[in-house]
């Protein structure tokens, strides 16, 4: 991520329509699973903890790691919950988790296989991981560049690195439907027009709050249906030999 963004990154969580849609759409899915009572969980890529107020609504302990330390202000009251680090044999908690969570982190790895992996091996009997990541390498803007990613998904690319790390995925489905023309207009655009990465911004409000009630909209709608396009893919599962 590059600085000046990982600068306005909080403040882009915090307000933005996507980040705010996909918040809700998580708190959903997390809400379906049946939680153990108090539950260990761990947020690996958790930037700044901004998550972690929504996550305390099921209770137990919640702990994240970073491998960026820019992302992690020393103000924040989250920094002690916080292991800064990179995800590999170093990380070694002295406990298992119940939920974990790799909320658009693979994509930053150059070893997408052996950090989920790590993570999957991080899982209580019966524990869940929870994964997004952008989907289609189509829709490849300079949003991307900007995120230093180095992939988008699919649904059999991420099955292919979840078989490595040994994790039997339950449920796998595209989200952010609507969002797939306006991506592609954006990329043709760009394609076009040669032009700089730039940071998100803040919509205005009424783009902003429109925006937001478009994506809850679609959510509500068409949150239980496999459809076969979406900007961001989302998978939970399992530990599990296949």
């Amino acid at each position: 991520m590059e600085n000046d963004y990982g600068q306005a990154y909080k403040r882009l969580y915090c307000e933005h329509w996507w980040w705010r849609s996909r918040e809700e759409f998580l708190i959903r899915v997390i809400q379906g699973l049946c939680l153990p009572a108090n539950p260990n969980i761990l947020d690996l890529g958790c930037g700044d903890g901004l998550f972690f107020g929504r996550l305390a609504e099921f209770g137990g302990t919640i702990e994240g790691l970073e491998s960026d330390p820019s992302l992690v202000s020393r103000e924040t009251a989250e920094r002690y919950r916080i292991h800064v680090g990179p995800l590999d044999a170093s990380f070694a908690p002295n406990k298992r988790f119940a939920l974990i969570l790799m909320l658009d982190v693979l994509e930053h790895l150059p070893n997408p296989k052996e950090s989920l992996k790590q993570a999957v091996e991080l899982l209580e009997p019966g524990g869940r991981l929870i994964l997004t990541v952008p989907a289609f390498r189509c829709l490849w803007t300079n949003h991307d560049d900007l995120n230093h990613h180095f992939t988008r998904f699919t649904k059999p690319s991420l099955a292919n690195i979840a078989k490595f790390a040994k994790l039997r995925i339950d449920r796998c489905q595209y989200f952010f439907h609507w969002l797939v023309p306006l991506k592609l207009a954006v990329r043709l655009k760009e394609q076009l027009i040669q032009s700089q990465p730039k940071p998100p911004k803040i919509p205005a409000p009424i783009v902003n709050r429109s925006m937001l009630a478009l994506s809850l909209l679609e959510q509500r709608l068409f949150g239980n249906l496999m459809l076969p396009v979406g900007t961001s893919l989302l998978a939970v599962g399992k530990r599990g030999e296949t």
